[in-house]
């Protein structure tokens, strides 16, 4: 299929891409380097235990990459958080350059690959630190390479204020536009190993609570390790409380046979939603027209319906205007509902839109400033003719070049026809559709 065989507003979508990736820059390679501690005041530090099945990296200060290892590995890492008056709240501050200045940037301080004797100590002492006994795990999304996850999770933590022991999983991601499938798929490739995590926490005594964090395509490696422990024990643990699925790239058809396999006990599951989420409206058109679980509305059926019955609380982020231009990831960008998370967790109260105060109030006052840890452009890759950032060109060179090459064509057509100007053709059947909408 060539470009001008695209329907429009596929090629609508691509070039909005193509514009957001244009703006764009990319951080130093290699920021997972750590450098020494220092005493700088206002400075905070996340402690964090990863669980990763993607294998190691030859390249210094990159620790993992985005292919599969034979077996699960553990780190433990620690990230130095600026002030927040050098920085936005729900934003990461990247290096501009290497060593960072961690008056200003977020800072490796340590970065250390343990066995997993060593994995269950650091759960242990920090477990035992919290006033509640309880964990949260965090599962990132598509596109998303390690030292992304790694702060992407510490901004979380920080910024949400909760006192948590934190667990990053983080699976296989390519961390490129042009890898969708093998990051799919790599998710399935880490079911097992996520739900062997699961039932650990579920035997540990000293775990006295476990929350769940999940973006965009983590969350069908959330809801299929869960799904698949519930078979395998007869049902979900009490202990796992909190499933936050942040706009969830799941088959919403899917989502309900999950549900009814975990059984009856199941966690109190809270469901981000955005109707405006482009990136889900592609995905939708991916997988066969059948909506996505996190760009539903919740108030018509037969959603209504079956969240009510599943007693499923929903917070709908539509009027949440600020953000990434894709409006994909605003539970992480915006303050005060990434604060809102955080107190929830630790108050161990129900995450729903009337206690946690989402009003127009709220509503008008919640400001994105980050790129997100999905990279939500990433679900346009599976168009015929791709988008490319940054790191796609790291990974696959001249060919990425040539596509975006055909990327530009694709912007130029659509504008061509959208403007009604030279260069479309008056009685083109696309333009007229196009001019149309």
């Amino acid at each position: 299929m060539g470009i001008n065989e695209l329907p429009p507003n596929l090629l609508v979508i691509l070039c909005i891409s193509l514009i957001f990736l244009s703006g764009c820059g990319g951080h130093p390679k290699g920021v997972l380097t750590p450098i020494a501690d220092t005493s700088s005041p206002g400075l905070s530090r996340v402690n964090l235990l990863v669980a990763t099945t993607r294998s190691r990296s030859t390249v210094p200060g990159e620790m993992f990459s985005g292919e599969r290892a034979l077996k699960p590995t553990f780190a433990e890492m620690t990230i130095s958080i600026p002030p927040d008056s050098a920085r936005k709240v729900g934003s990461v501050a990247w290096p501009r350059r290497l060593p960072p200045n961690p008056s200003r940037d977020f800072a490796t301080l340590k970065a250390k690959e343990i066995d997993i004797d060593a994995a269950k100590s650091w759960l242990s002492a920090s477990v035992r630190k919290t006033p509640d006994g309880s964990v949260l795990v965090f599962i990132h999304g598509f596109n998303t390479r390690f030292e992304d996850s790694v702060y992407r999770f510490a901004q979380i933590v920080h910024d949400s204020r909760v006192h948590s022991a934190p667990i990053l999983v983080t699976w296989p991601s390519r961390g490129s536009l042009l890898a969708y499938g093998y990051d799919r798929e790599s998710t399935n490739y880490t079911r097992n190993a996520l739900e062997t995590l699961f039932q650990y926490l579920a035997r540990d005594k000293e775990v006295k609570e476990v929350s769940i964090l999940a973006h965009s395509m983590g969350n069908w490696l959330t809801l299929e390790s869960l799904r698949q422990m519930a078979i395998r024990n007869g049902r979900l643990p009490a202990k796992f409380r909190n499933v936050i699925l942040a706009a969830p790239d799941v088959d919403v058809d899917v989502f309900s046979q999950q549900i009814v396999d975990m059984g009856k006990q199941h966690p109190q599951f809270t469901l981000f939603v955005s109707r405006d989420d482009r990136a889900l409206a592609v995905s939708r058109r991916v997988w066969g027209d059948v909506s996505r679980l996190g760009a539903i509305d919740p108030e018509q059926l037969p959603y209504k319906e079956e969240l009510e019955i599943n007693k499923i609380s929903v917070i709908d982020l539509t009027k949440v205007k600020q953000g990434d231009r894709l409006h994909h990831t605003k539970f992480a960008e915006s303050p005060e509902i990434v604060r809102l998370i955080g107190s929830r967790i630790s108050d161990g109260q129900t995450l729903s839109e009337d206690k946690v105060g989402l009003g127009d109030h709220i509503l008008d006052a919640t400001i994105g400033t980050a790129a997100a840890a999905g990279h939500a452009v990433g679900l346009i890759l599976t168009a015929p003719v791709a988008v490319v950032d940054q790191n796609t060109r790291d990974n696959y060179g001249d060919r990425a070049n040539a596509l975006v090459g055909a990327s530009v064509q694709a912007r130029t057509a659509a504008t061509a026809c959208g403007a009604g100007r030279q260069g479309a053709d008056a009685g083109d059947t696309d333009c007229r559709r196009e001019r149309q909408k």
